[in-house]
């Protein structure tokens, strides 16, 4: 059983990383840690609550509220990407109370408490996971590993012409977490989650086809990103965050991956986040694994098997589109 904390700035494929993590039967979700950073942090809380709701796990999940900006810079939002992130749904959030405990306090505890058994999954800005280890330098060494949603291999960003979004917002947070020795797997946005993770039109019908609640609220939560996916080129939508879930407790979906020194720029308002990943010729020590494919296939198959889960939300939905 593999015990996870999914740390995230819930909007669009954030939620299905969550519903990874709430019902794969080999994971156990120990804890949601909310970071700033596609949407606004309410919003952000309420997109968790939605998707346990979802699952008919409300109430099962501790939800710690983190930091609410990156480290030195304002925060920027994706709210052009991703509306409010669910598609305009709603529910009663009464007596949904998130925990007292602060995410990084929670992150520093919970790893501490049994070190080395817990991975850590980050699909957002890496501020939480930087602070964590400002806070407390021995966090690294207690965390079992640590996939990252993040960056580009060398390739083009998403943002910005040079940065995907996660490392453009913190980029201080990422250099921080890279330098900190943290056992590192990268599934980074380009060229991985264009080649492998994107769902065109043909696999998004074949979900709706499915008809399970939860097929209805990825289709929902996914509708806004689609239309802008698809306006820049896109051909689909884009799963980079439930990949990451993904691999990590599925690695078998992995075909190809290797060892890079990856730093991450801070210093240039024109590369600001730009991750440089160093293949092994430049003389650098490796600090994390980079994810080059996954078999695309077999995770369209595995999202469809945990969309196909037979669920009761807790409470009604609402909302309109």
């Amino acid at each position: 059983m593999t015990r996870m904390i999914i740390d995230t700035d819930t909007a669009q494929d954030d939620c299905i990383a969550l519903l990874v993590g709430l019902l794969d039967p080999g994971a156990t979700l120990e804890a949601i840690t909310m970071v700033a950073g596609n949407v606004g942090f309410e919003r952000q809380v309420q997109n968790a609550y939605l998707t346990l709701n979802a699952a008919g796990r409300l109430g099962d999940v501790p939800i710690h509220l983190g930091c609410t900006r990156p480290m030195v810079r304002e925060w920027v939002s994706a709210e052009d990407v991703h509306g409010d992130g669910a598609g305009g749904l709603t529910m009663d959030t009464t007596g949904c109370a998130p925990e007292a405990e602060h995410a990084v306090d929670a992150l520093i505890r919970l790893t501490a408490e049994s070190p080395g058994e817990i991975d850590i999954v980050a699909i957002g800005p890496l501020t939480n996971i930087a602070m964590a280890q400002v806070k407390d330098p021995s966090f690294a060494s207690n965390v079992r590993s640590l996939t990252i949603m993040g960056g580009s291999n060398n390739g083009r960003g998403n943002i910005t012409a040079a940065a995907e979004f996660n490392f453009y917002v913190d980029p201080e947070a990422a250099r921080t977490v890279f330098e900190a020795g943290f056992r590192i797997t990268v599934v980074p946005w380009a060229p991985l989650t264009l080649n492998d993770a994107v769902f065109g039109r043909e696999r998004l019908a074949e979900i709706a086809r499915i008809g399970t609640p939860l097929a209805q609220f990825f289709e929902r939560v996914c509708a806004a990103t689609l239309a802008f996916d698809e306006a820049v080129g896109i051909p689909g939508t884009t799963h980079p965050d439930s990949l990451s879930a993904s691999v990590l407790l599925h690695p078998e979906l992995i075909t190809r991956q290797a060892e890079y020194h990856v730093a991450v720029e801070t210093g240039s308002e024109l590369t600001r986040g730009y991750s440089a990943m160093s293949w092994g010729v430049h003389g650098l020590t490796p600090n994390a694994t980079v994810v080059e494919a996954v078999d695309a296939e077999a995770f369209f198959a595995y999202i469809v098997r945990i969309l196909s889960t037979p669920t009761t939300p807790d409470r009604p939905f609402g909302g309109t589109a």
